[in-house]
């Protein structure tokens, strides 16, 4: 009998362990992506989930006080005729997103997320695309950006580097599939010593040749990833003493760099925009790409015009002693404007702060220039942005993105709002309706003459100067905020 008994329960433990092997098998991997919990596969690559206390983000409306959600940001709504996702065509940045360590001037990394085991190897690199990738589908967004060097380790050589990046860009290629898309892709030719006087501007010969094989590459897979920008910033394309050097003689080489980058994108078929990212200083004590009048006039002067469009970075436009509305217009009206990274600086702080954008009355002068200018497509709104360096919790990424997402839905709104109402545009309309007369339409088709002009002075005297209504504005421009 106490045979019999346990032969049975020799049977049942045994179905039950089938069964349980069964369901484990089925279920889909739900363990937290720590590097000491076992989830790695036999290939050293990860099977679990990244966020796996973080749900996809949804709207829940100005009223929720949920911090996973979206309050302003309704992707599907439409606002002047286009739905709030195509105005916007929200990107993530790999670099400040998964690659930022909070490390500062004056202190060391405060950051460890859970999927990083310490080195920069081949199978970290593919465990943090793996990680973007999920982020983006909880958030809700559909595009990326990165540098070269962000997603694939450096090599000894530039074949093994060329390599590494090659095995990357191919499961970046899977895991994009059909529903994520490369907003742009760009070469970092700023971190690495060998580029200390510069990449296109080095007074070396070898590091220009260098830095083209890098920029060639680099395009090739933003290419093959389909991307639809290519973006070139100048981080160390300038001078810290004019003593020791030739500012002519580096302006014609980076001309001569960007025309081949031109070349090259013809010839591999690439039909993405090229963007040219303005920034004043920082790291160099001057940068050739220093405002967005700057690079216009740069290209202007190299024929280079019809080829480029600008990448406008908020905290670059302060850092030149703009605001980001000021660039974003000069790049408007010269035609140039191409896409938009997404941040702010801090007025009390001397340097590139890369916080995410809060401001909303900012954000809605922003609307404003991309409603001008008929949206960014194929460009869009990239967040070059970092979490702050106190902020080391895993779920601060999603708020941090969250909080920039409805930080310019907001402004979508409210410059919306401005335009139906009319008020504003009236006051401005109304300010230069003096010029809407034949001598003013004269001078506006270059018709008019200093003799016309003088004989128009002397026949209507001493002019009336109207008010400016500058608090007007503002008053109107709040009312929406």
């Amino acid at each position: 009998m106490r045979e019999r008994n346990v032969g049975k329960c020799s049977l049942f433990l045994l179905c039950l362990n089938v069964v349980s092997s069964v369901v484990m098998a089925a279920a889909p991997p739900t363990c937290p992506a720590d590097t000491g919990s076992g989830c790695g596969s036999d290939s050293g690559e990860w099977d679990g989930e990244f966020f796996p206390g973080i749900p996809k983000i949804k709207y829940e409306g100005p009223s929720s006080k949920n911090p996973l959600s979206f309050k302003w940001y309704n992707a599907e709504e439409e606002v002047l005729g286009e739905k709030m996702k195509d105005w916007m065509r929200f990107s993530v940045a790999f670099w400040h997103t998964f690659r930022g360590t909070g490390a500062d001037p004056f202190g060391a990394p405060t950051k460890s997320w859970p999927w990083e085991d310490g080195t920069n190897s081949l199978a970290m690199a593919k465990r943090r695309l793996r990680a973007n990738f999920e982020f983006l589908e909880k958030l809700g967004v559909e595009r990326w950006c990165f540098h070269d060097r962000d997603i694939a380790p450096e090599g000894k050589t530039l074949e093994e580097t060329n390599a590494n990046l090659d095995e990357v860009v191919a499961l970046a290629k899977e895991l994009q599939g059909d529903k994520f898309h490369l907003l742009w892709g760009t070469a970092q030719l700023f971190l690495q010593p060998r580029y200390m006087h510069g990449a296109a501007t080095s007074s070396e010969l070898g590091v220009y040749a260098y830095a083209a094989a890098q920029v060639k590459k680099a395009m090739e897979v933003t290419h093959h990833l389909g991307g639809e920008n290519y973006v070139f910033w100048g981080g160390r394309e300038g001078y810290q003493s004019l003593l020791n050097t030739d500012m002519e003689r580096e302006l014609n080489h980076m001309a001569r760099f960007m025309e081949a980058a031109v070349a090259y994108k013809k010839k591999i078929g690439f039909n993405g925009t090229l963007l040219i990212e303005p920034k004043p200083q920082e790291p160099t004590k001057h940068q050739y790409d220093w405002d967005a009048a700057t690079s216009a006039n740069f290209l202007r002067k190299y024929g280079l015009i019809g080829e480029f469009k600008l990448n406008i970075e908020c905290n670059h436009a302060t850092l030149a002693g703009h605001s980001c509305h000021h660039e974003l217009e000069t790049a408007r009206i010269n035609g140039l404007l191409g896409n938009i990274d997404a941040n702010s600086g801090d007025p009390q702080i001397g340097w590139d702060t890369d916080q995410f954008l809060m401001d909303v009355a900012e954000a809605t002068l922003v609307m404003q220039t991309v409603i001008k200018n008929g949206g960014l497509a194929p460009g869009g709104f990239n967040f070059d942005a970092k979490l702050r360096r106190e902020s080391t919790d895993v779920e601060d990424i999603f708020i941090a993105h969250i909080a920039g997402m409805d930080t310019l839905a907001r402004g979508l709104r409210n410059a919306a709002k401005l335009i139906e109402e009319g008020s504003l545009n009236d006051l401005v309309r109304k300010r230069y309706q003096s010029f809407d007369s034949e001598l003013g339409s004269a001078i506006e088709s270059g018709k008019a003459d200093f003799e016309l002009l003088e004989k128009k002075a002397l026949e209507w005297g001493e002019p009336k100067v109207p008010s400016g209504k500058q608090e007007l504005a503002e008053m109107i421009f709040q009312s929406a905020l």
